[in-house]
């Protein structure tokens, strides 16, 4: 069943169903390419497997998950949004993937919408990661209104989100990041569960990994550019001709996932690294793993599937997870392991081949 829309509302408090609004029907992506593109496997014509025998199950933050796949973070607060995570989280259930929840400060806010977020009696197994934006912490926030968070979920590990870009767009957005690594560093000392920075589609660099690492945080998602832009999302629902020239001068900034996921496994061999930003299926997901990544986010598919159908949804579940077992099967390889480890991914021209790209495979 086809979920309805409003119509976009005036105020902040109507901003996620904005958001939800914008996403959903308006165009969105960035112009910018997620670099994946430069990238290609090596085919294998006679991989001596057996289909059946594939597996592309694999580890997180110690928790099993059935196949490397994050429903990233998108939306709550909203009747729609509480509906498409319901829908969102039995998938992750039965699956066996991991999930991540919209910013929740409209729960804390607003207590009356909280039940959006109260996903475990849902996904009692699942990989359920809470999600605060880290600026919040500079308005008020601190441990407190994280464990809030936290416990609303009851989740297994506490995203914190990095989105200068789209705050600086978006009309009366909050704008003072000043100071926010040490109040991080403090965060992921009181908390009892992993911390994970995020970016919001504008990359990660590895300097500000490093930093980040060196402040305590567990894991990162570099969430590149190449997919949905959050400048074009907050020029979509702006009213302020200033605003929206903004965003769209700003539309296609950022750092390319490809590019992003690289910086960042180059600095650490062993730390949990998830890549969003852009990608659409399971070929592109693969690359991912083969360049470094520990698990791939996926948002905007997820988010229409689950707004047209429970079935939909179940549909790309398993698009998903049979075109990364597609790559495995051509490309000789049993399971994750082995493609990490193998040669597999390329440069094109064939006669011009890079050297293969590895990671410590955890």
């Amino acid at each position: 069943m086809l979920l309805e829309l409003g119509k976009i509302g005036d105020d902040t408090q109507n901003r996620k169903a904005d958001h939800l609004k914008v996403c959903l029907e308006e165009d969105v992506q960035s112009h910018v390419t997620t670099g994946l593109e430069s990238y290609r496997f090596d085919h294998n014509a006679l991989p001596e497997l057996d289909w059946h025998d594939l597996s592309i199950a694999t580890q997180f933050l110690n928790k099993e998950l059935n196949a490397p796949f994050l429903i990233s973070s998108m939306t709550g607060g909203t009747d729609l949004a509480k509906t498409i995570n319901i829908r969102l989280a039995e998938i992750a259930q039965t699956y066996g993937l991991a999930m991540g929840v919209g910013s929740q400060r409209v729960a804390i806010e607003r207590p009356e919408l909280a039940d959006g977020f109260k996903l475990r009696k849902i996904a009692p197994t699942a990989l359920l990661f809470a999600n605060i934006g880290a600026v919040q912490l500079n308005y008020g926030y601190g441990l407190d209104q994280c464990k809030q968070a936290i416990d609303l979920l009851e989740a297994d590990a506490l995203i914190l989100h990095l989105n200068p870009l789209q705050e600086a767009v978006q009309t009366r957005g909050d704008r003072n990041f000043k100071n926010l690594l040490d109040k991080i560093e403090m965060l992921c000392e009181d908390l009892h569960i992993p911390v994970i920075a995020k970016e919001v589609g504008n990359g990660i660099s590895a300097k500000l990994a490093k930093r980040l690492l060196d402040c305590g945080v567990r894991a990162i998602d570099v969430a590149g550019a190449g997919g949905t832009s959050w400048a074009k999302v907050e020029g979509g629902r702006a009213e302020d001709p200033r605003q929206k020239r903004l965003a769209e001068t700003f539309s296609d900034w950022g750092i390319p996932t490809a590019n992003s996921l690289l910086q960042v496994r180059s600095i650490s061999k062993s730390i949990p690294l998830i890549a969003s930003g852009g990608i659409r299926n399971g070929l592109e997901a693969a690359k991912c793993l083969a360049l470094g990544a520990d698990l791939v986010g996926l948002a905007l598919p997820f988010l229409k599937a689950a707004h047209e159908s429970e079935t939909a949804l179940q549909t790309l579940t398993e698009i998903l997870i049979d075109e990364v077992k597609t790559v495995l099967f051509c490309t000789g390889n049993p399971d994750l392991e082995r493609l990490v480890r193998s040669d597999s991914l390329i440069h094109p021209p064939v006669n011009a081949r890079s050297p293969s790209i590895r990671h410590h495979f955890k």
